[in-house]
């Protein structure tokens, strides 16, 4: 099965293309020349499909971040994942920012992430689960009461310590990509249930929330 994945929720655009669960090329994006990196998203799925001499036709199935993160980078990546698998008849899935984000907890610790909200509040994701947004002074009682393995951005971790994934040249893209194949394995993924994850009403004008 190849699956095409692609993630333009975060500070960075992942692209990547699996066979089943390897990986046959992936790249990251950033922004250039004061452009929003997921203005290089189409141009950047075509430069994949021909390194691997592969066609849009050839694409079995859609994978891609719904948030939460950048406003401008859910509605690109969502929308761009819809009509691909929409014209191309194929299944899509999705996966937030936060379960791909758990999975750099390496060790043996329960996992939390929590990603800038604004508003006082992160997003948070413990062991599996989506909490919502989340007041940070009870992210602090969590944190006292156990002990996680908090995976942050580059403003909490300044307030709640861990570790911020934007300090990090980690592979989410990769990580993206045998996430959608593992949740494609479970049964069929129907585009038109793809929808994006607006955890809380998003900042005008497309202002970044993971920022």
């Amino acid at each position: 099965m190849k699956i095409l994945v692609f993630d333009t929720c975060l500070d960075k655009m992942y692209v990547t293309l699996a066979d089943d669960d390897k990986i046959l090329t992936s790249k990251i994006v950033t922004n250039k020349d004061n452009k929003y990196h997921s203005a290089f998203l189409i141009s950047t799925i075509k430069e994949v499909l021909k390194e691997n001499n592969l066609r849009p036709e050839d694409i079995d199935a859609i994978g891609t971040n719904i948030g939460p993160g950048s406003f401008t980078g859910i509605r690109a990546c969502t929308t761009v994942a819809r009509m691909m698998a929409q014209q191309l008849n194929i299944q899509a899935v999705g996966v937030t920012s936060l379960e791909i984000l758990s999975h750099l907890n390496n060790t043996d610790k329960k996992t939390m992430v929590a990603l800038d909200a604004r508003k006082n509040c992160a997003y948070l994701y413990i062991d599996g689960s989506v909490k919502g947004a989340v007041d940070l002074e009870n992210v602090k009682k969590l944190l006292s009461e156990e002990n996680y393995y908090l995976i942050t951005d580059d403003k909490l971790q300044k307030i709640l310590g861990g570790d911020s994934y934007q300090q990090g040249e980690y592979q989410l893209g990769e990580i993206l990509a045998k996430l959608s194949y593992n949740k494609l394995k479970q049964g069929f993924a129907k585009w038109q249930e793809l929808k994006p994850l607006y955890i809380q009403p998003p900042g005008v004008h497309g202002v970044n929330l993971s920022k």
